[in-house]
Formats: C-alpha cells, structure tokens, sequence
C-alpha cells in the first residue's frame, strides 16, 4: 500500500485532524541510512510528524525543520519538510542498538535520552520562526504534544509509531 495523508477538519476549521501511514517512507530511509530497529523507530516518527506538520503550512516555500538533541546514545535527529508533504531526515548515530524497554517495546526513549525539541518554520519572512521545549520522554509523539501545547497554545493529541519485521524491515509507521 503507498504511504498517504488524510486531512480533516470540523467546527469552521476549529479542529483538523491529519493522519498518514507512511511505510514506504521509512523503509526508504532504513534502506538509505542503515539504521538499526530502534534509530529506524526514532527516525520514523521524526519523518512522519514532519510530513504531517509540513502540510501543515500554508504557503507554498514553507519550510519546517524539527531538531532533537538528547544525551541518550542516538545524540540526534533533524527533519525537514515542506508544505506538500516532501519529506527528509537523518539520524546523528544509526548504528545504536539497545535492548527492549520494560514494555518489550524498542526504546526510543532511551535511545533518545533527556534533551530539547527545536521546530524551525520558515515562512519567507525576515526571520524564521523558532520554538523549543524540553523532551517529556524521548518518545517523540509526547514530546509533539507537549509542543503544540506550550509553544504554539494549541491543545493536540500525536500518536506516532514504526513497527518493525523480524528482519528488520519496516512492517508498519505512520500517526496521528
């Protein structure tokens, strides 16, 4: 199935929603990078919450850039997208591996470590707009959250996910 977001919006645009599926993408990107199952996790949600957030922006050259640094092993990753879903990123150490976390999970948390969240918009105007908050938890998806609620006021829910195969291969990813 080819990756893809849907758009939805309510109450006079009050509320969106976006959610995309985005397999291929992060297969991609394991194949590029060579990255290991829980940097292709890490990278994946990364990639995902770009694509979506890019969309996101209204005008036509907008740029996004969404930065992690953590002291955990990955130290990193930077993605960047634009306002029609184009998507790329990497990670600053691909090769790290870590045992599951106490969920049996792959522990982005722990790969990612304590750290900020920088995201970078770039609406052709003098100067960019930047934002940055602390890591909740390394995992990504609650660091978005927490995000879009103390940076930009904007009450949101993200859900972000890379399931893989037992080859390593991308089986799933994609969010919310």
């Amino acid at each position: 199935m080819a990756d893809y977001i849907v758009r939805a919006s309510a109450a006079n645009n009050q509320i969106r929603a976006f959610a995309a599926t985005t397999r291929e993408l992060v297969e991609y990107a394991r194949s590029v990078h060579g990255t290991s199952p829980v940097a292709t996790a890490a990278l994946g949600r990364l990639l995902t919450a770009g694509t979506m957030m890019g969309i996101m922006m209204k005008g036509e050259k907008d740029l996004l850039t969404l930065q992690i640094k953590g002291d955990g092993p990955i130290r990193g990753l930077t993605v960047t997208a634009n306002s029609k879903g184009a998507v790329k990123g990497y990670v600053y150490h691909p090769e790290v591996m870590l045992p599951p976390s106490k969920a049996g999970k792959l522990d982005v948390g722990g790969a990612v470590g304590t750290g900020t969240l920088s995201v970078i918009k770039d609406m052709g105007l003098k100067e960019p707009y930047s934002g940055q908050t602390n890591l909740i938890s390394g995992e990504i998806a609650e660091d978005l959250t927490y995000y879009f609620a103390a940076s930009e006021q904007v009450p949101s829910s993200v859900a972000l996910g890379v399931l893989m195969n037992k080859n390593n291969t991308v089986k799933r990813a994609g969010g919310f």
